[in-house]
């Protein structure tokens, strides 16, 4: 019997199918091929078109802000152009973390507010997420009209201005110790970073200057990875992807922690004293309790998708704390956690999201709190960062030619329906940034687990590649 949560995930991914630009987290493909400079001067415009015929508008002003893809000097301007063509003012920030664009909209009055990122992907890739007046992002239906207006020739051309109505772009270089100060406060007061030696990796991305600065002044003894990119070294062999590379770091100069960013800095890796990777599932139940504790989690609950291992639910249940799942992806974390009025939730990959602190996943705001409980507790980080067992789960993604709607694959609700009898709990999707499909089977016995997903992999293989 299939959930409701995953009858609702499947049906919203379906819809997304049939959309042409957006994807997951906003529109992304590969620089100069999908994402090209006229589709983004175009989504500017539809962009813009929409966001100036909204009750919420303010300003006139869309704040623009990127990581440290080459890519991103061509697209930017791109953007620049297609939004001052019809009326808009930009403010460019340069290379700056995701959830910084999602704080400094709406802190600057900005009517949107736009991140020039690929996230954890190659620096082939690029990508754009949009963020509406509240800092918050853009939910799939208003997705969906900029997409409309994208592709009306008509109303493109016609909202274009012209004179004084043209729009006019500045770059500002001073914004960055905003976002500084903001991050800082959510670090208790009463507390330093005095005692404990960091490693960070920045991997080469947007947190380049921003982290490291952050660390630095709240007293850590730090040792600094990947924080000079160059353009085509973003995610290379680094960061949150490839958190073994920090783990040796912290072996070698027996490091108290290592704090891994990906490219745009919303996602966090943890790397313990033992230079051991900290499960993200283990990391969210550990500071779900930790904030109960403090009396910070006024709701007595938490949101995680549904990739989530059952181990984190029951443990999170042990301790008073009830769980919601939501689609993958911290947009629909965050959907959840404002219906159920939630302040803290988080993705298994390492999107956690406090509420109260920030907009969307933050790495930096994360990682402060994570240190902030290991100092409260008193304990190494491998203590008390891996406060349960998980239960047997394995994830493969596979490379596919072609996204067919899963239930138009035949043969596959069978082979499912044959796992779940088995004890299995399985989870199949689409990435929305990627041409792979996600394969998740949870189970107690590793041996029918492994042999049920080399079955699976087969199969999908068989259809889609």
């Amino acid at each position: 019997m299939l959930s409701i949560d995953l009858i609702k995930f499947r049906i919203k991914l379906t819809e997304r199918l049939k959309m042409k630009l957006f994807g997951t987290d906003g529109v992304r493909g590969k620089a100069g091929e999908f994402l090209d400079v006229v589709t983004a001067l175009k989504l500017a415009q539809a962009a813009g078109i929409y966001f100036n015929n909204i009750s919420t508008k303010r300003s006139k002003k869309i704040l623009l802000g990127k990581d440290t893809r080459r890519s991103g000097y061509m697209i930017e301007n791109a953007l620049v152009s297609g939004f001052t063509s019809v009326g808009y003012d930009v403010i460019q920030i340069g290379p700056m973390p995701t959830p910084a664009i999602a704080y400094l909209t709406e802190s600057m009055r900005c009517d949107a507010g736009i991140m020039l990122s690929a996230s954890h992907n190659p620096f082939e890739d690029n990508g754009i997420k949009f963020f509406n007046c509240r800092g918050d992002k853009l939910s799939s239906d208003i997705e969906g009209k900029i997409e409309e207006i994208f592709y009306d020739e008509k109303l493109l051309a016609s909202s274009q201005v012209t004179g004084v109505n043209i729009g006019k772009a500045k770059r500002i270089d001073d914004v960055i110790g905003r976002y500084i100060v903001s991050i800082k406060t959510s670090f208790p007061k009463a507390m330093s970073l005095n005692n404990l030696r960091i490693v960070l990796d920045c991997a080469n991305g947007a947190a380049y200057k921003v982290a490291p600065t952050i660390l630095e002044e709240l007293g850590a003894d730090l040792i600094v990875l990947n924080n000079k990119p160059n353009g085509f070294n973003i995610n290379d062999d680094c960061g949150a992807l490839h958190p073994q590379n920090l783990g040796k770091v912290i072996r070698e100069y027996r490091a108290d922690i290592g704090i891994a960013l990906d490219g745009d800095a919303d996602r966090l890796v943890v790397v313990d004293e033992n230079g051991e990777v900290i499960d993200g599932d283990k990391l969210i139940g550990a500071l779900a309790v930790y904030l109960k504790k403090e009396g910070k989690l006024p709701s007595n609950s938490c949101v995680a998708t549904v990739m989530s291992n059952v181990a984190l639910e029951e443990y999170l249940k042990e301790n008073g704390i009830e769980l919601y799942r939501s689609n993958v992806g911290d947009k629909y974390v965050l959907e959840i956690m404002k219906e159920k009025n939630i302040n803290f939730g988080g993705e298994q990959s390492g999107h956690i999201i406090f509420g109260d602190v920030a907009k969307t996943g933050d790495g930096l705001a994360s990682a402060l709190q994570v240190l902030s409980l290991i100092i409260s507790s008193g304990k190494k980080a491998s203590e008390v960062l891996n406060p349960f067992e998980l239960s047997p789960q394995v994830l493969k993604n596979i490379n596919i030619e072609t996204k067919i709607p899963l239930e138009n694959i035949v043969g596959l609700e069978e082979m499912l329906l044959s796992f779940r009898k088995l004890g299995l709990r399985d989870l199949i999707r689409y990435s929305g940034t990627e041409n792979k499909i996600r394969l998740l089977l949870e189970g107690e016995n590793k041996k029918i687990l492994d042999s049920s997903m080399d079955e699976l992999v087969r199969f999908i293989k068989s259809k889609l590649c």
